[in-house]
């Protein structure tokens, strides 16, 4: 099948709408700790959904996985594991560098190490990137996404700035900047291991294409191997925090011993239905990743940019659904818009360059 970067394009949009949204069905969970509904949604994303569409969509998925060189998987689950670290820190630079500057931050460490650190590993950057008008096209796409990523992130620190001052120590109660920029470079860093993952796992795909599998679907074993990495990471942590705070009863219905016995109980069968549905939906920002991967030809590496764009778009209209915007001066929404508007350009001059590189 000859690849297709606009339908690339479509189906990176489609997993950046998936992880902008997989957060809301949190919103509904009721008397339920952090750690228990951030587990409970995480073995749906990094354990069951993985396997399932994998098994569904793939050919022979547990043959193909018994021929993976012991290295290889090793690798996957590794930077998975590692991309866990970035997620788990990511949360850490909100608290000292707030919401505007820390999304400048990691997206924009993420978005450059993620999508350059493969071609130079391999070898071949100047060769893709910038031998070709393709290659310069690409890199022109992922200057203008960075540009998006700063309007977004200044718009966000204006909003901010409209804040009583009472609000804003609220928002930013314990604000570092120097503390602040090294984890973001940590959390930057370790999120865009999730790309070198799927590097990684470029055999698995030839050895799950060679079993029968056609090519949009060939990525979905390597995501049964980095997202167990993730698992591994985000399980242990949670681990620690239900042990800390004696949380576990949560799962059966009690209350938390902060709460005392007299608390309410919390709704079991929908906090395990919205837990199941956000972790679902966390999964789908990556099961379409991969679709999208396919369709990118030999320059596949600029999805992971493409991906950064998408999410960034999609969260910023699920915070003008969910009002998060309504107090902003006009100029300030106005300039949000714009940092949308650069990055939907950005995907625009990916997939053309995409498209140069495969016709």
């Amino acid at each position: 099948m000859t690849p297709n970067p606009l339908l690339g394009v479509l189906f990176h949009w489609l997993g950046g709408l998936a992880s902008a949204s997989f957060y809301v069905p949190y919103r509904g969970v009721r008397r339920w700790s952090w750690e228990i509904f951030w587990l409970t949604g995480g073995i749906f994303s990094w354990l069951i959904a993985p396997w399932f569409f994998a098994a569904v969509q793939t050919r022979d998925l547990l043959g193909v996985m018994g021929q993976v060189p012991g290295n290889i998987a090793g690798l996957c689950v590794l930077f998975g594991g590692l991309w866990g670290f970035g997620g788990l820190t990511y949360g850490l630079t909100m608290r000292y560098l707030g919401l505007s500057l820390g999304m400048a931050v990691v997206l924009g460490l993420c978005t450059v190490f993620g999508t350059l650190i493969p071609p130079i590993v391999q070898g071949d950057f100047a060769e893709k990137l910038l031998d070709n008008a393709s290659g310069r096209i690409i890199l022109l796409g992922l200057l203008v996404t960075l540009a998006g990523i700063v309007v977004v992130a200044l718009a966000g620190a204006r909003k901010d700035a409209a804040l009583s001052e009472d609000a804003k120590k609220a928002v930013i109660a314990e604000f570092d900047f120097k503390k602040g920029v090294a984890v973001a470079i940590f959390s930057g860093i370790m999120s865009a291991c999730f790309a070198f993952g799927l590097a990684a796992g470029e055999p698995v795909k030839a050895i799950s294409a060679a079993a029968g599998t056609g090519p949009l679907w060939t990525g979905l074993p390597v995501l049964c191997l980095v997202m167990f990495g993730g698992l591994v990471t985000n399980g242990l942590w949670c681990g620690f925090l239900i042990v800390r705070n004696r949380s576990a009863g949560q799962w059966l219905g009690r209350a938390a011993p902060s709460e005392g016995v007299d608390a309410a109980k919390a709704p079991l069968l929908a906090n395990y239905l919205l837990c199941a549905l956000a972790g679902t939906a966390w999964y789908f920002q990556f099961f379409f990743y991969t679709m999208g991967e396919s369709q990118m030809g030999r320059l596949g590496f600029s999805s992971w940019t493409l991906h950064m764009a998408s999410i960034i778009i999609f969260g910023t209209i699920w915070g003008f659904a969910l009002r998060e915007w309504k107090d902003a001066r006009p100029a300030v929404r106005a300039l949000v818009w714009a940092g949308v508007g650069l990055l939907v350009l950005a995907t625009v001059i990916i997939g053309y360059g995409n498209s140069l590189a495969v016709s």
